[in-house]
């Protein structure tokens, strides 16, 4: 891949990536306005922070469970057809969560679904852009596509001011139903004008991971997101418990999670441009973002102990831009080194991604209900600080290279049925 390489038609790449954002979000939404409004919620379903925390926790257990499956079933159904089910399915389950939860446990089940619904999304979304985009856009594409998913909590957090605290938190839900099914509507209904999948040059058409360094990864990556869902779940209630506004601790998630955004289309945008040998030099820099944004959850431990409004939008915007921004680049890097393989190897990835957003909000809503919440967003920050390590290991591991006789991605007949 060289600078001077160009897509003839690039506005068929702008119209894919449109597609896989538009997809993205909605099937995002159910947790994360289910974080931005744990307070109203609450209040009225009647259960406690612990609760709150199984429930979310629920909701990644399902998405791990089913994340290595629902990769095979992408690859196999087409990712542009996984997404418009999947967008269906999210309808559904706003539209239930709207109308139909009148206590913790149909709250909890709903969450479970959206935890499916949001898994089947992922490695979809990844098979769909890695088929159509060109290559020397992917990482670009990448860093967009997983931008959807911090817009999502920032569409959340404006739910808050807007909606939860006006209309009611239900609106809230059914608005996000309604998008859905409008995206449903105008996604493409034919895969005709696809491309084939054009491996990228730094790798061999059959390159797939080998398995403990796609293992590592996936630990190292459920370190991650587990610190980034429990931010995104707590994140406004740490804030209402420190005496900031319900309005104002939602605006805190929304432009924190604008950050996000911006973080994840600048470094894709950047990953385009930089030397990559196969996806590891990608590995590098987001153990370096991992590094940077535990300070942000040390400043929200701080803005936590001492009640500023101040440090937390300083710890938030620092936590979500560069402590989050790095999803879609770790994305792009997987997908550089198993192109072959990529619904498989990022629904393995994904699956430890779901797992760790499992135990993220759960072990920090016990943290914060046996101790505070600033010990909680300490212990995140260091979490944050053991999964870079993890993350280098894997990429030493792949520098140094795998043994002949590791088994890798490819010849895993039984790695749908592991989780």
């Amino acid at each position: 891949m060289t600078r001077r390489q160009r897509h003839p038609r690039p506005w068929h790449d702008g119209r894919d990536v449109g597609s896989a954002v538009a997809a993205t979000i909605p099937t995002s939404l159910p947790v994360f306005l289910t974080g931005a409004m744990a307070v109203q919620i609450r209040d009225t379903l009647h259960f406690g922070t612990t609760a709150y925390g199984v429930a979310v926790a629920l909701y990644y257990l399902a998405a791990g469970t089913s994340s290595i499956p629902l990769g095979r079933l992408s690859e196999r159904l087409g990712g542009l057809r996984t997404m418009r089910l999947a967008v269906l399915g999210s309808s559904v389950v706003l539209g239930l969560l709207a109308g139909a939860s009148r206590s913790w446990a149909l709250l909890a089940v709903l969450l479970v679904a959206a935890g499916v619904v949001s898994a089947a999304m992922q490695p979809a979304a990844n098979v769909f852009l890695v088929g159509r985009i060109s290559p020397e856009r992917q990482g670009l594409s990448f860093g967009i596509k997983q931008a959807a998913v911090p817009l999502a909590t920032s569409l959340a957090g404006l739910a808050v001011p807007g909606l939860a605290l006006t209309v009611g938190w239900r609106w809230a839900y059914a608005v996000g139903a309604a998008w859905a099914i409008a995206t449903a509507v105008v996604l493409p209904h034919s895969v005709a004008t696809a491309r084939p999948p054009r491996p990228p040059a730094a790798a061999p058409a059959g390159a797939v991971l080998p398995r403990r360094a796609l293992v590592v990864l996936a630990v190292g990556f459920g370190m991650g997101i587990g610190t980034a869902s429990a931010l995104a779940a707590f994140l406004v209630t740490s804030a209402v418990d420190s005496g900031v506004s319900h309005a104002n601790a939602g605006l805190l998630v929304a432009f924190g999670s604008l950050a996000a955004v911006c973080a994840r289309v600048v470094v894709g945008y950047r990953a385009d441009r930089r030397p990559d040998t196969g996806g590891r030099s990608h590995l590098a820099v987001v153990a370096g973002m991992l590094l940077v944004g535990a300070a942000g959850y040390g400043t929200l431990a701080v803005a936590a102990a001492c009640h500023g409004l101040a440090l937390y939008a300083l710890g938030g915007a620092v936590a979500f831009a560069v402590g989050w921004g790095w999803n879609g680049l770790f994305n792009f890097a997987v997908v550089r080194l198993s192109p072959s393989r990529a619904g498989r190897a990022t629904g393995i990835t994904q699956t430890g991604g779901r797992l760790g957003g499992m135990a993220g909000p759960f072990l920090f809503g016990v943290v914060a209900s046996h101790s505070s919440y600033s010990v909680a967003w300490g212990a995140s920050g260091a979490l944050l600080v053991v999964a870079a390590g993890t993350v280098l290991a894997a990429r030493h591991m792949l520098v140094a290279g795998e043994p002949a006789a590791e088994p890798s991605l490819a010849v895993l007949p039984d790695a749908g049925t592991g989780a």
